[in-house]
């Protein structure tokens, strides 16, 4: 697709989608019979199939109001049930062309009105024609008084902005040639992004997570806006789904009141035409008096005019062409109006000492943001002024202060999409999600499926593929370790270096490398599940399961990718909306067992259990997970009492997991990984080698029971004692897991010499060895991932982690001993 059927499409595409018809508010709807039903219906009785619209929108948490006013569902907008999930809760509805879940409870502070029949209605669509587009540089727009154009070459610094699950990440990569990881589920990115945009090494771009407003709701989304507002980048590229743009323009909206130079990427514009659609890019940009560019950022379609148009108004310095939104229809327009500029210029002088844009502070003002309250310093005569001005125009307009904002919003936005947009008919993309979703999230199907594919994922990557790939790296170790050791023992290396060589280095690295298939696989698949979108919909059914655990059905998808690693799961809790469900997911997260534990569970199960390895690896897997809402259920009752915040999320389309992205990704796991071989795990080998060698004398040791390393861990062995592996070696190779999971394993291999099965049994038995497992299981992940809870919540809450997993460990593996050796298992 050429850069000209991106930016209209076909005429025939226009004609067709002059036919199709889409649900949405700004309609002229037929006829439609009322649903007899109770009156006022609130939305959490609203029938699967019924079409209503929103009378009120109320909620005891003004954060949480305006972030579902943020989200679209505002008064007057018309919204469809669309299913409930398994358990009743929360509910699935489609407003302004896309898929919302909220909790019934939220629900029901939501009053309908107008119930009927879903219908198809036809939407007052665009003319369907083009305009003239301006060249490069032949529109100006607003350049900054007192400022010259920034000279050629001279450094600049652009921000990524835009709505969760529209691109970001994608557009990034194609700028920057950089791999980020790119997820079909709302923030994926969780913190920021920098890349050097390709062919211009002046210019640097930032990828933030994604955001729907200046009005952050997620401790993400306040990453994004103090980013935005302190780091002043020369130039924002405001990515929208072109798909919806309806909602997306909320965000870009916003992003204009700022009064900063400002791009629009319009994405996906390769579906919107596919689906019969066009946007007139040019009315459009003459409409917001900003840049607007057609891309298809998987494509990699329109980046090159996009970074032109980036660079040209960033040089320039050119502004906004417009910032006022605010309709001149209706007195109660015209009321906030006055509002917002009688606001500005009471607080002109305040905005200007504390560099805060003056539009974008009246408005945050008139929303009763508080940030922005503080940074203005407002004295308590200006404050009252201030209230009297807000009040006046809720009491003119009969709407409160943030109704009014969203509606105006809404209506500029629904103005804009009736004189650019032919609105697509139903696109392939959303009817097969719809299909997909009858089964995965299905009221008697959506667990069996959630089963179904957790159980296919764990048996291909430790039964089929991940196993097969493990023989063929363990016979590649092997043969290399006796290609290695033959050459030592023909060059006649001094004994102690052969035997630093061979069974220091090889025997742990080599060890440990052995098992890099099952852990690239494992992440592959995960990638896989996250990228097609299905991530976002186990948190819908998941949601009132967790609920009774005192978490939210967000919480589900970090614990999740705990399974692949802790660092990265952890991180994601900055997509959770409260520090409640944010703290109480890190702490529970660790007991998830991530693939560094693989090595250890591979290397026993198969030492002691034989063809039920695959069963006592899956075991420790569900052991995991029930120890884990043990916790969370003693949690809920004590240090983290209360309900779990509102669960608001959007449900994307599936999608076609990017081959590139999940190769790229399972790429990017395995470097990882073979650096902590060569790092980490190597310096770990050559420090257990060098104690377990030499005694305190520093001589050689005949028996390693006289070793250095034998006087340090027998330090620790009786804390170990009742668990029936009271073995200096194994309580050391436990300490040294510390640094890396697989240090276990590559600790074992040293002090034993061999990994072989028959050196494993002098030091375990089949019960020790499982009580050993649920140990490592159980116990503090590895130094990055405590450190990682020390970044997120500080060094309190990382020793509270390192605490409770060691006492929980220590007590589930004492159990599952005693059982054992209860039932004659010894």
């Amino acid at each position: 697709m050429n850069q000209e059927e991106l930016q209209h499409g076909s005429q025939a595409s226009n004609e067709e989608a002059n036919g199709q018809s889409a649900r949405t508010a700004q309609t002229k709807a037929a006829p439609v019979e009322p649903v007899a039903c109770d009156w006022p219906l609130r939305l959490d009785k609203l029938p699967i199939g019924k079409d209503a619209v929103v009378a009120t929108v109320d909620s005891d948490d003004q954060s949480l109001r305006q972030h579902i006013l943020d989200m679209g569902l505002t008064p007057g907008t018309e919204v469809t049930m669309m299913k409930y999930a398994p358990m009743g809760d929360p509910i699935e509805i489609r407003l302004r062309g896309y898929e919302l879940t909220l909790r019934r409870a939220d629900a029901a502070r939501i009053t309908l009105e107008n119930i009927h029949d879903a219908h198809a209605e036809q939407r007052e669509q665009a003319h369907g024609g083009s305009t003239a587009h301006p060249a490069l540089g032949e529109k100006t727009y607003r350049p900054r008084p007192g400022e010259h154009p920034v000279p050629a070459g001279d450094p600049l610094e652009f921000v990524l902005a835009g709505n969760q699950n529209c691109g970001k990440t994608t557009l990034f990569n194609q700028l920057t040639g950089s791999n980020q990881h790119v997820g079909n589920f709302p923030g994926v990115t969780v913190d920021r992004k920098d890349g050097q945009i390709k062919g211009h090494p002046e210019a640097v771009i930032t990828d933030l997570p994604g955001i729907y407003s200046l009005s952050p709701y997620t401790s993400e989304e306040v990453v994004s806006r103090n980013f935005i507002l302190t780091a002043r980048p020369d130039a924002i590229i405001n990515i929208v789904d072109a798909t919806n743009i309806e909602r997306n323009l909320y965000l870009t909206m916003q992003l204009m009141e700022l009064d900063r130079p400002v791009v629009l990427a319009l994405n996906m514009m390769d579906e919107v035409a596919a689906n019969g659609g066009t946007i007139d890019v040019n009315l459009l940009e003459s409409m917001l008096g900003i840049p607007v560019v057609p891309i298809s950022a998987a494509k990699n379609e329109g980046t090159g005019e996009l970074v032109e148009h980036a660079l040209h108004v960033a040089r320039h310095r050119e502004r906004p062409g417009r910032l006022d939104f605010c309709s001149a229809d209706g007195p109660d327009a015209g009321a906030l109006h006055r509002c917002i500029h009688s606001v500005a210029h009471l607080i002109e002088d305040h905005a200007k000492r504390a560099g805060i844009p003056l539009r974008f502070a009246a408005t945050k003002l008139v929303e009763g943001d508080e940030l922005v309250r503080q940074a203005l310093h407002l004295d308590e005569n200006e404050l009252d002024a201030l209230e009297r001005i807000i009040s006046q125009m809720e009491e003119e307009s009969g709407k409160d202060r943030l109704s009014a904002l969203s509606d105006m919003r809404f209506a500029f936005i629904g103005e804009v999409c009736r004189r650019c947009v032919v609105k697509p008919r139903e696109s392939r993309e959303h009817l097969r999600s719809l299909a997909i979703d009858r089964i995965l999230t299905g009221r008697f199907t959506a667990f069996p499926s959630f089963l179904v594919i957790m159980g296919l994922v764990f048996w291909l990557t430790f039964g089929v593929i991940g196993a097969w790939l493990q023989g063929l790296m363990e016979e590649a170790v092997a043969a290399l370790t006796t290609l290695a050791d033959s050459g030592l023992a023909a060059w006649g290396v001094n004994p102690v270096v052969h035997s630093l060589i061979i069974d220091g280095i090889f025997a742990g690295v080599g060890s440990v490398l052995s098992f890099l298939p099952l852990i690239v696989v494992l992440f592959l698949f995960l990638s896989m599940l996250e990228d097609s979108g299905y991530m976002a919909r186990v948190a819908f059914v998941m949601d009132k399961v967790l609920r009774r655990f005192g978490l939210s059905g967000r919480s589900f998808v970090p614990m999740l990718v705990g399974f692949g690693c802790s660092v990265p799961a952890i991180m994601s809790t900055r997509t959770l909306p409260s520090e409640h469900d944010r703290k109480m997911t890190i702490m529970l997260t660790p007991f998830m067992s991530c693939s560094a534990k693989l090595p250890v569970y591979g290397l026993l199960t198969a030492a002691f259990f034989g063809r039920g390895s695959v069963l006592a690896m899956v075991s420790l897997y569900i052991l995991g997970i029930v120890v884990g809402m043990l916790v969370a259920l003693i949690f809920k009752n004590t240090a983290f009492k209360g309900e779990p915040v509102p669960f608001i999320m959007e449900l994307p389309n599936y999608r076609l997991p990017s081959a590139k992205t999940t190769v790229m990704l399972a790429w990017d796991k395995a470097k990882d990984f073979i650096t902590r071989a060569f790092t980490i795990i190597f310096a770990a080998s050559v420090v257990i080698w060098f104690l377990q060698t030499f005694d305190f004398q520093l001589n050689v040791v005949t028996d390693q029971a006289d070793s250095l390393l034998a006087g340090l861990g027998g330090l620790l062995a009786p804390i170990f004692a009742p668990l029936g592996f009271g073995d200096w070696r194994a309580s050391t190779a436990l300490v040294t897991g510390l640094l890396a999971k697989e240090s276990v394993i590559s600790t074992l291999s040293v002090l034993l010499g061999t990994e072989s099965a028959s050196a494993l049994t002098a030091l375990f038995t089949p019960l020790t060895a499982y009580t050993f497992l649920v140990f490592t299981l159980l116990y503090p992940p590895c130094v990055a991932a405590i450190g990682a809870v020390k970044n997120e919540l500080g060094a309190k809450w990382a020793l509270a982690v390192f605490a409770l997993q060691v006492a929980v460990a220590w007590i589930i593996a004492f159990a599952v001993h005693a059982i054992g050796m209860a039932l004659g298992l010894a």
